[in-house]
């Protein structure tokens, strides 16, 4: 017995040293990781998290229900789509045709409802909000400098870094993005309660402005300059400018990092639904108007949905650019496989929501399932008359 209570004394003598050591070296972030994320079986975030975080909604106004298409759901999913969604957890498909739900079914227990973490789709959502503070006259251009709202990028070539260099993902800072090493910054900022102190802690790599490095930091970064622009919380501005004006049938979730100090995890973690994030592409398909309403400006929609760098023709402002098959395709991207894909000269929007990507993630721009939820959403439209 005596030996037993000895055993048990050293491990809670090593599980305090280990907790001490954690908050010591500033790592006390890994203990939310192993509760929320680990411990639940998992290595890495996954498509209900939220339920594990702090959250703030973002509400909904007069819902304007897409309608549905004179052919909707005429159509089944070709054999090979089929294989994808079962192969990589897919839980809501949907094809928007002509503004009309043509196609929609959801899998695993979801619902058209159904929350579900958006992750880098959001990154979408804020360069839109950045064009509304520039609309709106809150941000004088693309061109301000990002000193004008963040003293601690004053100096150096942090001085010469822009607004429009956090949208088009060309800061110059030295985040890492990697989503599977526990003391990366990218999982530091996802635990983190005090994001802003993550955000602040950034050094200058490159020069601004010069090449595209994907990077959720300049997303954060981007938030918080659109708060000091417009002296409002980034889920109050969502729901004044997108969430409500957009006709959303359902309210939605934004993580933030603690309740405490209450910043939106803005480069992920919008908890919504395949149909109310459709109308974001339909948003930007449709030159920024939304039933007649100029709700974002017409230049700055196009502008997003080019290549700002001719090295990386994939990118714009918070938007990810696809040819396949001779067609252009803009696109809302998340971490596990989350789409809005859009294709305006067709008229067809897709929407993919899933547990991961295909396995090749990692090794290309644009992994493989990208290419066949595009393919098959085709062969089923052709193959109906569309």
């Amino acid at each position: 017995m005596k030996l037993i209570k000895n055993l048990l004394k050293g491990i809670l003598i090593l599980f305090a040293l280990l907790i001490a050591t954690l908050y010591l070296t500033d790592t006390d972030y890994l203990l939310k990781a192993v509760r929320t994320i680990y411990m639940q079986g998992y290595s890495t975030a996954f498509l209900d998290d939220y339920h594990k975080f702090d959250n703030r909604v973002v509400k909904n106004g007069t819902p304007q229900p897409w309608p549905n298409h004179a052919d909707y759901n005429r159509a089944k999913e070709t054999e090979r789509l089929n294989k994808a969604n079962k192969d990589w957890g897919t839980i809501a498909y949907v094809i928007i045709k002509n503004d009309s739900i043509w196609f929609e079914n959801y899998y695993d227990g979801y619902n058209k409802d159904s929350k579900t973490n958006s992750f880098s789709m959001a990154k979408s959502y804020v360069s839109g909000l950045m064009g509304k503070a520039i609309m709106e006259g809150y941000i004088k251009s693309l061109d301000q400098p990002v000193c004008d709202f963040i003293p601690e990028f004053c100096e150096g070539k942090a001085a010469k870094m822009t607004v429009g260099d956090l949208s088009r993902m060309s800061s110059g800072t030295n985040w890492d993005e990697a989503y599977y090493s526990p003391l990366s910054i990218t999982t530091r900022a996802y635990f983190d309660d005090d994001l802003e102190k993550v955000i602040l802690g950034l050094k200058m790599d490159k020069e601004p402005g010069t090449a595209f490095k994907y990077a959720s930091g300049d997303t954060q970064m981007l938030a918080m300059v659109i708060e000091k622009a417009t002296g409002k919380k980034l889920y109050d501005y969502l729901t004044e400018s997108f969430w409500k004006p957009l006709g959303s049938e359902n309210e939605t979730l934004w993580q933030v990092d603690s309740d405490d100090h209450d910043l939106v995890k803005a480069y992920c973690c919008i908890a919504s639904n395949a149909k109310d994030f459709a109308r974001f592409g339909k948003l930007y398909k449709d030159h920024g108007k939304w039933n007649g309403k100029q709700v974002l400006d017409s230049t700055f929609v196009a502008k997003s949905i080019q290549p700002v760098f001719p090295s990386s023709p994939e990118y714009g402002y918070g938007w990810w650019l696809k040819n396949h098959n001779e067609k252009d395709f803009f696109m809302m991207r998340g971490h596990l496989g989350q789409y809005v894909i859009v294709q305006p000269e067709d008229n067809v929007i897709i929407v993919r929501l899933g547990h991961q990507k295909s396995p090749d993630q990692g090794t290309t721009t644009f992994t493989e399932d990208i290419s066949v939820y595009i393919d098959e959403a085709y062969h089923m439209l052709n193959a109906n008359g569309q």
